[in-house]
């Protein structure tokens, strides 16, 4: 199990006068200058409110966007430090660059509990370079090094690996413990029964999780479009669905090797245009020619919400179909709800996947009605494929 140290294992008198860097992730989506979704915002609150009860002086950054090492007015966190200081109802100071002397000069300005949001660090091409002169310079001023950002945990960047090791104590955020806790336990000791819920268009994105998962999972229940690569791979007629050609032939190994951890759909619903074609249920697994697979059908639907457990542990990433699409959406919604139902029971169940979380609003549920929603999207999907992600690499383990 990962055990690394977060804030909460430091004294609080530490904390005390220090200026305190904390790497978070406030990549939210922004149009005409406001933001539309501050998720990301809200998810860094605890760590933020926990480190300035405590008289920190927080030097917040992010990257936002994809500036590509320039200057992109559009993509400046400006808006965000306006936005966290409406949500903390306090005055949140903004930098307008996130290096410099001025930037130096603001973070000696600061008191306890002040906080100081920087401009986006991808504004620098030295970032994404993890570049050792823009790191140290990051760390310029700088008493105590946080990362909460664990969706980025999966990149050696300047702010998420170069500049910690300049530290001696190097502390995970709040978030990012609770990430590390909960991915770890579904990796490495989840209880049993273990059941993988994984969909989604590209088997590619699946195949290290399902290398990592299998020796410890009972069952994988396939939906999406990676389905149809299985459904293909056992010899079944797929029309126009979807198919990773690349890979048939690992996924006929995967269930030939173990042919009862395997659940695919039974049924489906088809169409032969995405938009504005004809939908028909298809009741047999053989999809015919002209048309494709776009959602499981009421079959898997009932086959699926029989297999979670109503103890155990489930993780789920990937939608059973084109959600988007409202005619489509029925099997992830139905699945997203069969799994609440049974975490209520006593279920542990763990989510992930930008898409994942979209399928949990749209089925008129709530990151509570699950164990754990993880803000991880890559960084999740490495984690469980069992993988090293540099940013949690570098953090001070607790022994």
């Amino acid at each position: 199990m990962i055990s690394k140290l977060s804030i909460r294992d430091l004294e609080d008198v530490t904390y005390r006068g220090r200026v305190v860097f904390v790497r978070v992730d406030f990549n939210v989506p922004i149009k005409d200058g406001r933001i539309t979704d501050d998720t990301r915002i809200r998810a860094a609150l605890p760590t933020i409110n926990y480190l300035r009860e405590r008289g920190a002086r927080l030097v917040l950054a992010s990257h936002l966007g994809r500036p590509k090492g320039k200057v992109v007015p559009e993509l400046s966190l400006k808006p965000v430090a306006e936005r966290l200081s409406e949500l903390l109802g306090i005055d949140v100071k903004f930098a307008s660059d996130c290096v410099g002397e001025e930037v130096d000069r603001m973070k000696e300005e600061l008191r306890d509990g002040d906080i100081l949001v920087l401009e986006n660090l991808r504004f620098h091409a030295e970032e994404k370079k993890n570049d050792p002169e823009f790191a140290r310079a990051l760390a310029n001023g700088i008493d105590i090094y946080v990362n909460d950002a664990f969706g980025t945990a999966h990149r050696a960047h300047a702010s998420t690996y170069g500049m910690a090791v300049h530290f001696d104590i190097r502390l995970a955020g709040l978030l990012m413990a609770r990430e590390i806790e909960a991915l770890s336990k579904v990796r490495e000791n989840p209880d049993k029964p273990f059941v993988v819920v994984l969909g989604g268009a590209k088997v590619a994105d699946k195949i290290e999780i399902i290398q990592n998962l299998m020796p410890k999972a009972e069952k994988f229940l396939i939906g999406g479009g990676m389905a149809y690569t299985f459904l293909k791979a056992l010899g079944h007629k797929i029309g126009n669905s979807l198919l990773d050609e690349e890979h048939l032939n690992l996924v006929k190994g995967f269930m030939d090797e173990s042919p009862d951890k395997f659940l695919l759909p039974i049924d489906h619903i088809a169409t032969d245009k995405l938009e504005g074609g004809e939908v028909k249920e298809l009741s047999e697994r053989d999809i015919p020619d002209g048309w494709m697979g776009v959602d499981i059908g009421p079959k898997t639907i009932g086959l699926y919400r029989k297999a979670l457990p109503e103890k155990g542990t489930i993780f789920w990433n990937g939608p059973m179909g084109v959600f988007e699409i409202e005619q489509f959406s029925r099997g992830t919604v139905e699945v997203a709800k069969a799994i609440a139902q049974v975490t209520q029971k006593g279920a542990y169940s763990v989510t992930g996947g930008g898409d994942t979380v979209s399928a949990i609003h749209k089925a008129g549920l709530k990151n509570s009605d699950f164990s754990h929603v993880s803000t991880g999207g890559g960084a999740t999907l490495e984690f469980l494929a069992g993988k090293e992600l540099p940013a949690i690499a570098v953090l001070s383990d607790k022994n």
